[in-house]
């Protein structure tokens, strides 16, 4: 059961993957940082409650 060295051999490194850009109008620049500004005013606000009730007594 000899296999043949290529087997086992280096193998050619791989092709990496094109990058895909976006462009966005300054209109959806700031649409989409308003959305995450809320997103993230929404999440503190949340964990804001969520630790007055964790806390311990």
């Amino acid at each position: 059961m000899d296999q043949p060295k290529e087997t086992y051999g280096k193998q050619p490194p791989r092709k990496k993957a094109a990058v895909k850009r976006v462009t966005l109008s300054e209109e959806a620049k700031r649409a989409y940082e308003e959305l995450v500004t809320k997103r993230d005013e929404r999440d503190r606000e949340y964990g804001r409650h969520l630790a007055a009730d964790n806390k311990p007594r």
